[in-house]
């Protein structure tokens, strides 16, 4: 199972309830020395050749028209690097209760892909753009729904404070880089439905009492962002 993806949701699925497969830990981590500041840098400054391994999902039936969306990687540089995620509140009509990154749609005033995950990080985390260092882009990810997204990857520095949007953000958090980039923390999954196989990776994080299940989406841009890293 080379390129994992997410699968269609149904009401009231729950990917927890499928077992893992097997995890990746044949594939090596990367070092730390490459997670620093500094190194991150000069890593989108003069990228490798590369390709990502997951480009798109298996797309739902819909009548809307695909639409440009991005959302922010922002790597918190504590002591060790941090990636900030959120929860999504449960009565949103997308990908409610899932772990994401902060992110949307993009607007018609927004100049480029970074400009709309800096915005719609502000709007839901309440992070201010000026404290936000871009280094770069990931390639476009095209999700179930339709959403052909560009992850932005940015250094955010450590005193940066937020104001989570009560209606899309039930929680905010961070997870380790190292863990996340580290494919013996990567489950592969699989389900056969109607209208075929569907395979996906998880990534859950264990954060003191709370489990954060990163799947899907979430988990299928970590995995691209590995794979760049690793290059």
């Amino acid at each position: 199972m080379d390129r994992p993806v997410s699968p269609p949701l149904a009401p009231g699925f729950d990917p927890r309830a499928v077992p893992a497969l097997g995890v990746d830990s044949h594939l090596p981590a990367v070092p730390a020395s490459a997670q620093t500041a500094q190194a991150l840098r000069h890593r989108f400054a003069a990228p490798p050749l590369w390709s990502p391994e997951i480009e798109r999902e298996p797309l739902l039936l819909s009548a809307r028209a695909p639409a440009e969306a991005a959302v922010l990687i922002g790597i918190v540089q504590r002591e060790q690097p941090m990636v900030l995620l959120t929860e999504r509140t449960r009565h949103l009509s997308s990908h409610s209760g899932q772990v994401a990154f902060p992110g949307g749609k993009r607007d018609p005033e927004d100049v480029d892909a970074a400009a709309t995950a800096l915005r719609e990080a502000q709007e839901e985390v309440g992070l201010e753009p000026a404290l936000v260092e871009v280094l770069g882009a990931l390639p476009p990810y095209v999700t179930t729904t339709g959403f052909v997204v560009t992850p932005v990857v940015g250094l955010v520095p450590p005193e940066a404070r937020y104001q989570p949007n009560p209606y899309e953000v039930a929680q905010l958090f961070e997870v380790p880089l190292a863990f996340l980039l580290d494919p013996a923390n990567h489950q592969r999954h699989a389900l056969e439905r109607p209208e075929g196989r569907r395979e996906w990776l998880s990534m859950p994080y264990q954060d003191g009492p709370h489990e954060r299940y990163i799947w899907g989406a979430t988990a299928g841009m970590l995995r691209n962002f590995y794979r760049f890293m690793q290059a």
